[in-house]
């Protein structure tokens, strides 16, 4: 398992959530991130998660 990172912020830069996950692969931590943001309301703010080499898995701005 690696672990991925999801952040997201506010329009004003406020970081709304900042959580480590474990995920199998990349496509499986895109599905975490975007359930994540889901049940934060978050997916629709600005946000990105990124694998632990630094690849971007998913953003929205």
């Amino acid at each position: 398992m690696k672990t991925y990172k999801l952040t997201a912020f506010e329009a004003n830069g406020e970081k709304i959530l900042d959580e480590g996950f474990e995920a199998k692969d990349d496509n499986e931590a895109k599905a975490l991130g975007e359930k994540m943001l889901k049940e934060k309301d978050a997916l629709e703010k600005t946000h990105r998660c990124t694998s632990p080499s630094g690849k971007l898995i998913l953003f929205h701005r």
